[in-house]
């Protein structure tokens, strides 16, 4: 019905029509699929999570002398420095060290990189390889993102189409990934925000590619290829939905222009640090068949319960629940009332989306087509599966 060069035309215009998914949920329920394909536009999705395998490119600029950094600290959190002279990676991820015998808790590359984007000072301490061309051996300094050249968001995974729901039957706590789970099925977390999450909306990705432009941290950001751990050959439902982790997606902005308050860093007790980021994603509405995805409720989208007190790859699960059971705050487990609680903040994804609903009505944020499209073939191969390759012939 409608092409991608039409629908920026008319938001060039200001006169797109453009909802929240949310929006486009409740009015599918009151008038039909075609009423609304006919009437809407563009929709926006978004989600505020941790994403923890994010990071900050950073290029510093030369010194005088010039030095060739190959180690480096960024307030105390190391960055790798393997590749430019004065060009880094900072892993949201990434521990800070002791400095000078004092241990620093509860702080990583995340709070790193929400600082330099909230304007704050940093501290750099380097040490370089003498070369005849870079002569200098070390270097101290305070940064902010305005003294620096580059500094943009690559970050390897984000936007997990769908995940899982962590509990823990054994008889003590554990610290992960997911927050602290109590023993003896004490809770239940889940870090997707159900059927308001970007990629459950485009579950064949068929509008989502390499290059498609989204709000990526408050700024406007690119998705940049398939993401690490891509797996969009998970099962699915009837509807499309993966009913586990399936797509990722690499992103990339600059984020000189995103807004601290879409950028935070995080830290989990006892397991480390990460970042909590917003991503929104804008979809539009080319035909029936996009709508259709789009208005999926949180009762047709289902997740793993995965016990996490087994200490392998692949644990035992309780089945399957959906996120409209999740959000009511409480499921049911081996006879016993289990309460939940969401990783992601639906509140600031719902917000998430409203901007960026906000942004293109404006006028201020056109959409983009994919350059390729995203491969729907990748396996998941896990490493233990090839054995020692060393032979003794």
């Amino acid at each position: 019905m409608r092409t991608i060069a039409e629908i920026n035309d008319k938001i060039s215009q200001k006169k797109a029509v453009v909802w929240t998914v949310e929006e486009l949920k409740a009015r599918v329920l009151e008038k039909g699929i075609p009423a609304v394909t006919k009437e809407v536009d563009v929709v926006t999705t978004g989600t505020f999570e941790p994403m923890e395998s994010s990071g900050a490119i950073i290029n510093l600029g030369h010194t005088d002398p010039p030095i060739k950094i190959r180690r480096c600290w960024l307030d105390g959190v190391p960055a790798y420095s393997g590749f430019g002279a004065v060009d880094l990676y900072l892993g949201a991820a990434e521990v800070a060290e002791a400095q000078d015998g004092e241990e620093i808790r509860e702080r990583g590359g995340g709070h790193a990189i929400a600082d330099l984007i909230a304007g704050k000072p940093i501290h750099l301490r380097a040490i370089g390889q003498v070369t005849d061309c870079y002569p200098r051996a070390s270097f101290e300094t305070t940064l902010t993102k305005d003294t620096i050249n580059q500094f943009y968001l690559y970050n390897p995974r984000n936007l997990y189409q769908n995940f899982i729901v962590g509990v823990n039957g054994g008889d003590r706590p554990l610290f992960t990934y997911l927050g602290p789970l109590q023993p003896h099925l004490g809770n239940a977390v889940y870090s997707n925000p159900g059927a308001i999450s970007p990629l459950l909306n485009d579950p064949q990705l068929d509008l989502i590619g390499p290059g498609t432009r989204i709000f990526l941290g408050g700024g406007i950001g690119y998705v940049a290829w398939e993401g690490t751990q891509h797996f969009p050959k998970q099962k699915r439902l009837p509807n499309k939905t993966p009913i586990g982790p399936a797509a990722t997606l690499a992103l990339i902005g600059d984020a000189k222009q995103m807004n601290p308050r879409w950028v935070r860093g995080c830290y989990f007790h006892n397991y480390g640090p990460s970042l909590m980021l917003g991503v929104g994603v804008p979809l539009p509405i080319l035909n029936e068949q996009v709508v259709l995805h789009c208005a999926v409720q949180d009762q047709d989208v289902v997740a793993p319960i995965v016990d996490f007190s087994i200490p392998r790859r692949v644990r035992p699960t309780f089945g399957l629940v959906s996120y409209a059971q999740l959000k009511t705050g409480r499921i049911t487990l081996e006879g016993k009332p289990v309460r939940t609680a969401p990783l992601a903040s639906i509140f600031f994804s719902r917000l998430v989306a409203l901007e960026l609903k906000q942004w293109i009505e404006s006028g201020e944020f056109t959409l983009t087509e994919p350059v390729i499209p995203l491969p729907m073939d990748r396996s998941f191969l896990p490493q233990n599966l090839w054995g020692s390759q060393l032979s003794l012939e």
